[in-house]
């Protein structure tokens, strides 16, 4: 099973929010997730508009899953350190 750190879309029109999950490739984008991870919330212009479990994310991280590039981004904007310096998987560097 390949797992993906990806975006799921919720909320309601034009406010919408993502959670950051752990869900498996061939998942349907908004379907079942095996952990939810975080959200974002797009609208608010505060710190407080991503939160992320980051020991969470270095679990999934340490089992081999993958970022998007969404979430790849996200996790650079909020300044974690889960990514190595050059914003990639540090177990991966082809992502």
């Amino acid at each position: 099973m390949s797992v993906k750190i990806r975006l799921s879309k919720t909320g309601k029109k034009h406010q919408i929010s993502y959670r950051i999950v752990a869900q498996d490739s061939k998942s349907k984008r908004d379907g079942k997730f095996l952990e939810l991870l975080g959200y974002h919330l797009p609208y608010r212009e505060d710190k407080k508009s991503t939160n992320i479990k980051k020991d969470r994310l270095d679990y999934w991280l340490s089992k081999g899953a993958q970022l998007t590039a969404g979430v790849a981004k996200l996790i650079r904007q909020s300044g974690s350190q889960a990514l190595g310096p050059s914003g990639k998987n540090p177990e991966n560097p082809v992502t």
